[in-house]
């Protein structure tokens, strides 16, 4: 029989057996505050006639290849500019790990391994798809108030070179929009030496958008997520650029990627978004309570957010967060993601009940 160790170390990359796993832990039974869900199903009548849609789907067959009618329902309801075009992903995990590959050069022609650039702390699978991809990841720091450091994120940008960057508008995990004249500044730095791929996932609630600008600047890239808006379930992401450019990543998305289930319900859910943009209002709301609920906690500092979630900092947040587990809570802590993000935690915002359930649980652990 094969020594199964054997054989992982001599046929799996090293750097691969050096990590771990990207960790989801159960929540059945918890009130789930940890991973940026709408905690809205659709109203009983949608859910009904999604139904039926999804009965009639051709399950025998696969999709048709082009998503023509997805994609153009995309284009007229989610803001895609005239003449713009859009790649679909199995949400924007793929759609992040497509753009890694295609800018990943390797080291046979003698050139240098390609570099992926981000602001740190930031959503983990832009370092992890750059890693998988045989890219190098380099991360720039952000400011204490976890603002952008343009000068050095510019500085980085002359020494590294990055063929990709990645500004994600808001930021996950702390909440915030970065100035628009510094991305913009980026972007220009970049010019046609490197893509800027802003990531515009919490679009939903922050309501505004780096889109207007693609006409402007040939190497920039918007990517988005139907996730956070309320169809997490389906996992669908989309991304659009110049046409020229998107073709190349094109290249690289694998056939069929987007099953003929998600793409229906998107459809559907695209008939009556109103809906889901109801519900993203109603959060929003629920977001301005909920934080001025925790400003007023002793120890507590809330940041500011313009998404789904809030990032604030507790006196004990491993201590906060096993209080909240025990409460059946679920939240992130954030504290081991970066040193800027020391005894930080972050929370879905939900319904009021389960923020009330949520801010009830929290004050008993401070």
């Amino acid at each position: 029989m094969t020594d199964i160790a054997k054989l992982i170390e001599n046929t799996i990359r090293a750097d691969v057996r050096a990590v771990g796993g990207y960790h989801v832990p159960d929540s059945v039974g918890y009130v789930k505050l940890d991973a940026m869900e709408n905690p809205y199903q659709l109203p009983d009548d949608l859910r009904t006639q999604l139904g039926a849609r999804l009965a009639d789907a051709a399950l025998n067959r696969y999709p048709v290849p082009s998503y023509r009618t997805l994609k153009d329902a995309i284009c007229a309801k989610l803001g895609i500019p005239a003449g713009y075009d859009v790649l679909l992903g199995n949400g924007s995990d793929e759609l992040i790990t497509i753009l890694a590959t295609t800018i990943a050069r390797q080291e046979r022609d003698g050139s240098k391994r390609a570099v992926v650039m981000a602001p740190v702390p930031a959503f983990v699978m832009f370092s992890r798809s750059a890693q998988f991809a045989g890219a190098d990841f380099v991360g720039v720091p952000i400011k204490p108030d976890f603002s952008l450091d343009l000068p050095a994120m510019l500085a980085a940008i002359d020494e590294h070179k990055p063929s990709l960057v990645f500004l994600a508008y808001p930021n996950n995990p702390t909440g915030n929009l970065y100035d628009a004249a510094d991305m913009e500044a980026i972007i220009n730095a970049l010019g046609e030496s490197g893509v800027v791929v802003v990531d515009e996932a919490y679009q939903p609630f922050a309501k505004v958008s780096f889109m207007d600008r693609l006409p402007q600047h040939p190497n920039l890239v918007v990517m988005r997520t139907l996730s956070k808006l309320g169809l997490a379930g389906i996992r669908l992401g989309y991304m659009t650029a110049a046409a020229p450019l998107l073709a190349e990543f094109e290249k690289v998305r694998p056939p069929y990627n987007v099953n003929i289930l998600t793409q229906v319900a998107a459809e559907f859910a695209l008939e009556h978004l109103d809906v889901l943009d109801r519900q993203a209002e109603l959060l929003n709301v629920e977001r301005t309570r909920l934080a001025a609920e925790l400003a007023g906690l002793p120890g507590v500092e809330v940041f500011p957010s313009a998404a789904n979630f809030i990032a604030l900092r507790v006196p004990d947040a491993e201590r906060a967060c096993k209080l909240l587990h025990g409460e059946k809570v679920l939240i992130k802590n954030l504290s081991k993601m970066h040193t800027l993000l020391a005894n930080c935690i972050r929370v879905t915002v939900s319904t009021p009940q389960e923020n009330d359930q949520f801010l009830t649980a929290l004050k008993a652990s401070l």
